[in-house]
């Protein structure tokens, strides 16, 4: 969708384009940093509408998708959303999914190139329901902004419906020039943050209006570098980078967010109950804080070392201005994952010292 609808309003703002499994993304705008300050003190506007959105209706869509995904469904009503994952019979996580419940359907937000997968995983156990899963993207785009003044910006809009307030609920906005606009409570990197599902007739109007807002609150348009940036920071894991379909979902630091243990069956419940009954996971995500400088920065697959044993590997990697050196999320396994353990990381570039540290990442000075 950036490519296709607002490619051009990117490009005129210089935008320099890259790609996220498959998809076209904007990197950033020629200023990386102040796009990522603006994201920390003021706002910052992300066209997001290369992410995967589908639409689950019929009136068997709420038993189904309850029957299918981690969290409670059924506890939801229209204008809620939960976040939640899907996984498979063996508990493997196959998605994570931000879901909301609209008036009539289910709106599935999730990470780019995953609606065949997904779309073809429910099919797979659709037999006699009145289900439908429609791909959404074609028709409605995804504006986000996060940030402190977030809110501020999304009330200038003047969309005549107040942000929700409390976080995954979702408000219908009918507005006479950008059509029926769902605006989500989606604080994406740990900051206060709105998602604006729009019609894609509407978005270049959209992030026009959206733009100028956040240009007179102090902000600016953000790429994808400084969103990573930040979502590192507030150690929030990605699916295909941080976790994939060899992790179990309590693995990955989702648990809290993501796991009802009272909802009743799903697919790969027994598992996961089984974990929580009888035992830990063998391996779980962490946070890291690297010393020194390193020479270049460590990447996806890079091992963890203790006393010459490996004990884990990394996932994702930042330079943090906010922590004041490099930090990276990698799974540690169970007896050494500790918070303050000494770890090394095992790249090609040599070894460097690290410890474990607590979720999300805390500045220089403690905050």
């Amino acid at each position: 969708m950036t490519k296709w609808v607002l490619h051009d309003f990117h490009a005129g703002h210089g935008g320099v384009f890259g790609e996220v499994n498959g998809a076209a993304v904007v990197r950033n705008y020629g200023d990386p940093a102040a796009e990522y300050a603006a994201l920390r003190g003021a706002a910052a506007v992300f066209d997001l509408s290369f992410r995967s959105r589908v639409c689950v209706l019929g009136t068997d869509a709420e038993r189904f998708l309850h029957g299918q995904v981690t969290n409670d469904i059924k506890a939801l009503h229209p204008g809620e959303g939960c976040y939640t994952a899907l996984v498979n019979a063996k508990a493997r996580i196959e998605s994570d999914l931000n879901v909301y419940r609209l008036a009539d359907e289910f709106l599935l937000d999730f990470e780019p190139g995953l609606t065949a997968a997904v779309t073809q995983r429910f099919d797979r156990f659709i037999i006699a329901d009145d289900v439908r899963v429609v791909d959404a993207a074609p028709h409605y785009g995804l504006l986000s902004v996060q940030g402190p003044r977030a809110a501020q910006a999304v009330a200038a809009l003047d969309l005549g419906v107040a942000c929700p307030d409390r976080e995954m609920a979702v408000a219908l906005a009918k507005h006479a020039t950008f059509g029926d606009v769902y605006v989500a409570n989606q604080p994406r990197v740990g900051l206060p943050g709105f998602d604006l599902f729009v019609p894609v007739a509407a978005l270049p109007a959209m992030a026009a209006a959206l733009t100028e807002v956040v240009l007179g609150l102090g902000g600016r348009l953000a790429g994808w570098e400084a969103l990573e940036l930040a979502r590192i920071e507030a150690g929030v894991p990605r699916f295909g980078q941080d976790m994939d379909a060899t992790n179990l979902a309590p693995e990955a630091g989702i648990e809290a967010r993501a796991i009802s243990y009272t909802k009743g069956c799903y697919i790969g419940q027994e598992i996961i109950a089984r974990l929580r009954t009888y035992g830990q996971v063998a391996k779980a995500l962490r946070g890291l804080r690297l010393a020194g400088e390193c020479r270049s920065l460590p990447a996806r697959g890079d091992k963890l070392v203790r006393e010459g044993k490996e004990v884990g590997y990394l996932t994702s990697a930042a330079v943090s201005p906010r922590v004041g050196g490099t930090i990276a999320l990698a799974y540690v396994r169970r007896e050494c994952n500790a918070v303050g353990t000494d770890l090394v990381v095992a790249g090609p570039a040599g070894n460097t010292p690290a410890v474990i540290v607590p979720l999300p990442f805390v500045s220089a000075a403690g905050v």
